[in-house]
């Protein structure tokens, strides 16, 4: 495979020059089986995971067959998801940059409908959209199938998953019979066969098999705790752990706000990311992810897939998938392109039985690690270089050491403030007791001891009264109301 390259393939000498500049010099193994099979013109399924570079894999075949003349629609990919159609739209448009007159549009839902309206009649060679607008558009007729040359499904596990596969086929039973086809899915199961045995007849098939390769680049591990220590582990895991970018995967749609809130609280930049927010909020969230300005993203499976972040070091499964497929879809957003990467679980005695089943479709175990103690979590912080990420450290700690803002006060987040506070009570109130010849201050280490009645007694010094304190008008009662008591 060493002796293959991009020009040894045989694609369109624009598109060649495109890749050259992106800077790829060879082709992933999955790029290499796909690319002569698709610009041969035959059907081919492939099984490969995320991760592999698949979306070169059609999209870089497709463009060399383009006609440049027609601006009628002439490629159509079908996505699970808006940020998966988002990336792959722009990576159409990364390698036909040097194709005159190309255009590609994305099209899904929560976007503006009528810019789509437009883009279509202005005219789009490559089309890329989730099936749901897809179908609206069909319905419309603002969607011309008639000239469709290509028709690409990509992550179609996933669609069947989020139930879109009777969507899926309606789209396909819409495509002109002679239409050249090409599946990519990370697994297959049954349902995904039937549809590709349907639409896509004798198609070739290319199965990489780098599942293991994949497990072997993710240093994996999970944690046994209970179900209250969970956030716990999770804020020791952050401390301990250096890291560029993470996501951590939730089930629900509401635990990813209130995770979310709960590191902010902690000292950790981090943001939500599920269905239920609108595109704009998403899609600044990402970008912010990979600019380096947000360290953490909530998620849910939905919400994160496709995503394809270079900062991405690190996967948390704050919560275990209960489907096996999931987690190796999750894990996938680290270790991508040969990269290296980290996943690790949360898991809770009832998760067990799903643990045994995600190890059973690895065919190997995922090493069980203790949970971090607040002491590694110190000693970590102490030890830490400051020059790989000297902002984020340094605001770690000194936001620690703060007193918390209305999200903590409104959240769980508090606990570890209010405990590290208390804890350092008696150390400053122990400092008068040092030097043995302070003379000054001889009360302080008895006000320690009580710091409330302290508290209100400063409060009344500093502002120059010394009211009486009467319960239910505030730490004092004005002077004027004193003396008409004091009459009676």
């Amino acid at each position: 495979m060493s002796s293959v390259d991009f020009a040894s393939l045989g694609i369109a000498a624009p598109v060649l020059k495109a890749v050259k500049q992106l800077g790829y010099e060879q082709p992933s193994p999955v790029q290499a089986a796909s690319i002569p099979i698709l610009l041969a013109g035959k059907n081919l399924l492939g099984t490969a995971q995320t991760g592999t570079g698949k979306t070169a894999a059609f999209a870089l075949p497709f463009l060399s067959k383009l006609d440049e003349k027609q601006t009628a629609p002439q490629v159509l990919v079908l996505t699970p998801t808006r940020e998966l159609a988002i990336q792959v739209a722009e990576a159409f448009q990364s390698y036909a940059k040097h194709i005159k007159g190309f255009h590609v549009l994305p099209i899904y839902g929560g976007a503006d409908i009528g810019g789509q309206l437009r883009g279509l009649k202005r005219g789009a060679q490559v089309v890329v959209g989730t099936p749901g607008r897809m179908l609206d558009h069909l319905r419309r007729r603002s969607l011309d199938l008639s000239q469709i040359k290509g028709l690409i499904l990509d992550e179609a596990d996933e669609m069947l998953r989020m139930g879109f596969i009777d969507d899926v086929e309606t789209i396909l039973a819409k495509t002109p019979p002679e239409c050249q086809r090409a599946l990519f899915s990370a697994t297959m199961p049954p349902a995904i066969k039937r549809v590709a045995d349907k639409y896509l007849g004798d198609a070739e098939l290319v199965s990489i098999e780098n599942k293991t390769t994949t497990v072997e680049r993710i240093a994996q591990a999970h944690l046994m705790v209970k179900g209250h220590q969970k956030m716990d582990a999770l804020t020791r895991i952050l401390e301990v752990e250096q890291f560029d970018g993470m996501i951590i995967f939730v089930r629900t749609k509401s635990s990813t706000l209130e995770i979310a809130e709960k590191l902010e609280a902690r000292g950790f930049s981090s943001a939500a990311l599920n269905g239920d927010l609108t595109q704009t909020v998403r899609e600044r969230a990402i970008n912010r992810l990979k600019k380096g300005q947000l360290d953490i993203v909530v998620a849910t499976d939905v919400a994160a897939r496709g995503l394809d972040v270079e900062l991405i070091s690190h996967v948390i499964n704050y919560d275990v998938p209960h489907d096996n497929e999931s987690y190796v879809h999750r894990i996938g957003r680290t270790g991508r392109a040969g990269r290296e990467g980290k996943a690790m679980m949360i898991c809770v005695p009832r998760d067990e039985k799903n643990l045994d089943a995600i190890q059973k479709l690895l065919q190997k175990d995922i090493p069980l690690i203790d949970s971090p103690t607040s002491a590694d979590a110190g000693s970590d912080q102490e030890t830490r270089s400051d020059e790989k990420r000297p902002s984020r450290s340094r605001n770690r700690r000194s936001e620690r050491r703060t007193a918390p803002d209305t999200k903590a006060a409104r959240s769980e987040a508090d606990q570890p403030e209010t405990s590290e506070n208390t804890a350092s009570a008696p150390s400053a109130a122990s400092e008068p007791r040092a030097p043995e010849n302070a003379s000054q201050k001889t009360r302080e280490p008895r006000k320690a001891r009580e710091p409330k009645r302290s508290q209100r007694e400063r409060g009344a010094q500093n502002d120059g009264r010394n009211d009486p304190k009467v319960v239910g008008l505030g730490d004092h009662m004005p002077s004027f109301i004193a003396l008409s008591f004091k009459e009676r």
